[in-house]
């Protein structure tokens, strides 16, 4: 019995006593989802539900009156061993051995489906994350944030959520012009500007301009730097993408910001917010009042010599968002970004919409690596594709997204590289691998799904993992709640840890010249529950699943 299973028995047992008078509560009221969960002590009990403090106000009883009642619709269900009240009114539950070791089943047939659900169904996201300035390769910095913000999305979506995956390309502004001048000036042998780019990758970008523009080399510089600057954008642009496509982190939408500009959108948006009420003169220059919605100063959108800022782009983007119809929308920026995150809701504030419902801004901590060097191309960095080549895609995934985004994080690679259990991609991931080799050996020795008693799954090791498994949708629904993907890595943690107790206490091929039994059948069941729910888990972190390790 899933977890949604015993929620649903639990409403019926909820309405059947509003039906025979035992229990007072409108009908509305049993609208209201009935959350179950493990109990602490699993000596309770299977698991454990607070629908009588949920409820018994409401019903005009205590709540371990309003237990009792439904506990004894409860002991009735099909699959429930026995019910007991503890505490204030929580209901501890447990259920017989078929009906615990029916998840098996139930998750071999679900598949890769297996942890979704709807909790998040009809809301609508807009993701931003990573939109590092297409000047230079990506760097440790975007790394976090590339991990986190895909498997976010990722889970979002596993519950339910309608997901657009956003980066943000600041390709306007002076940046871009000390980024072209940079490209221009290595290319004729010349030292960058002050305060250029500088790193082997400008020589390298002036070699791909030369080979597409051969002929800017008979070009004056200022003939020459409006080529450069657009070959050379588009080049590095392909280089953060393809950098992101070996990283597993795939975008719906590459949103150009000079596009604002040059579709008169950034013009547009300020007319809007003027008609709103909150866009005012002063000084010349034309300011949006921020501090209405808390942000600690009124913001500039257009300079005094016509020039409008980067707070106008911020304010024009939030604005498509908003008319592509994306009623959430959602930020993820570095630790320096602090700042950022009440001038975004006083956009989002002035915009029309709720700072508190429409917009949230998530602030990811600093990472470091022990032992990194310094990339030889970029001169001054820790690149991102250094880091998938020395440490590999999966473990530095895992590992950033291992983590609440607000904790600071120190990778180890001398531990990372280990294939050991003190490796914690390595861990979960072998312990997948472990039960691909077991169901291939099963099938050598003729054992297959052909036969299923779940009765038979009475072994504690097999009771706990069917516990940790049946765990997994609950846990994904929190992580999407919370954009907290680190509760699912840990909880792969948990049931690798009881898989490999399982696989050391119960045996699925027979030994010797013994029988095939339906024992064996049955537990193979198990097994290739576990596999899917590890594959499972490591698809929504961005993590491969590896058949062999």
């Amino acid at each position: 019995m899933t977890p949604e299973q015993l929620s649903a028995a639990i409403t019926a047992c909820l309405k059947d006593a509003v039906a025979d008078g035992s229990i007072n509560l409108p009908a509305e009221a049993l609208e209201a989802e009935v959350r179950v969960e493990r109990p602490k002590n699993r000596e309770h009990g299977d698991w454990a539900t607070n629908a009588a403090m949920q409820f018994g106000k409401r019903a005009g009883l205590s709540p371990r009156d309003f237990a009792a009642i439904l506990a004894a619709k409860l002991e009735d269900v099909d699959g429930v061993a026995s019910v007991d009240i503890a505490g204030p009114g929580f209901i501890n539950i447990t259920l017989d051995a078929g009906a615990a070791g029916e998840l098996a089943r139930t998750i071999v047939e679900a598949g890769a489906t297996y942890g979704n659900n709807d909790a998040l169904a009809g809301h609508t996201v807009n993701m931003e994350f990573v939109s590092a300035n297409p000047t230079g390769p990506l760097h440790i910095g975007h790394t976090r944030w590339a991990a986190l913000g895909d498997s976010i999305a990722r889970v979002l979506r596993a519950a339910g959520a309608d997901v657009t995956a956003e980066y943000y390309i600041n390709d306007a502004g002076s940046q871009m012009n000390v980024f072209a001048n940079s490209v221009l000036s290595r290319l004729r042998g010349r030292d960058v500007p002050e305060g250029g780019y500088p790193g082997q990758y400008i020589v390298d970008l002036g070699h791909e301009v030369l080979r597409e523009h051969p002929a800017i080399r008979e070009l004056t510089d200022e003939a020459a730097l409006p080529i450069i600057r657009e070959a050379a954008y588009q080049a590095q642009l392909e280089d953060i993408k393809q950098t992101l496509a070996d990283f597993d982190v795939h975008f719906d939408v590459y949103f150009s910001e000079r596009t604002l500009h040059e579709s008169g959108a950034l013009e547009a948006s300020v007319d809007r917010l003027r008609e709103q009420g909150h866009v005012f003169d002063q000084d010349g220059a034309v300011w949006l009042r921020t501090t209405d919605f808390t942000d600690d100063k009124d913001r500039v959108l257009i300079r005094a010599n016509g020039e409008p800022t980067y707070f106008a782009a911020d304010a024009a983007y939030y604005l498509t968002k908003r008319d592509r119809g994306f009623e959430e929308k959602i930020y993820l920026l570095g630790a320096d970004h602090h700042g950022y995150v009440n001038r975004l809701k006083a956009i989002a504030a002035c915009a029309g919409d709720d700072p508190e419902k429409n917009i949230e801004v998530l602030i990811g901590q600093l990472v470091s690596v022990n032992g990194a060097k310094l990339s030889k191309r970029a001169g001054n960095i820790i690149e991102l594709k250094d880091l998938i080549s020395w440490l590999g895609k999966d473990a530095v995934r895992y590992s950033l997204a291992r983590f609440p985004a607000d904790s600071p994080i120190t990778l180890e690679p001398e531990v990372l590289k280990k294939n050991s259990n003190e490796n914690p991609v390595f861990y979960v991931q072998y312990a997948h691998a472990r039960s691909r080799g077991t169901a291939r050996n099963a099938a050598a020795a003729g054992v297959d799904r052909s036969e299923f008693d779940a009765s038979l799954l009475t072994d504690p090791t097999e009771n706990e993992l069917l516990s940790q498994l049946g765990s997994f949708p609950s846990i994904v629904a929190k992580a999407a709640e919370l954009r907290e993907p680190h509760r699912i890595a840990r909880h792969l943690e948990v049931i690798a840890g009881a898989y490999h107790r399982w696989y050391d206490a119960c045996r699925v091929t027979p030994q010797g010249d013994e029988e095939v039994t339906t024992v064996n059948r049955t537990r193979l069941w198990l097994n290739d529950a576990t596999s899917q729910v590890l594959a499972n888990g490591l698809a929504l972190l961005g993590v491969s699943a590896p058949e062999r390790m």
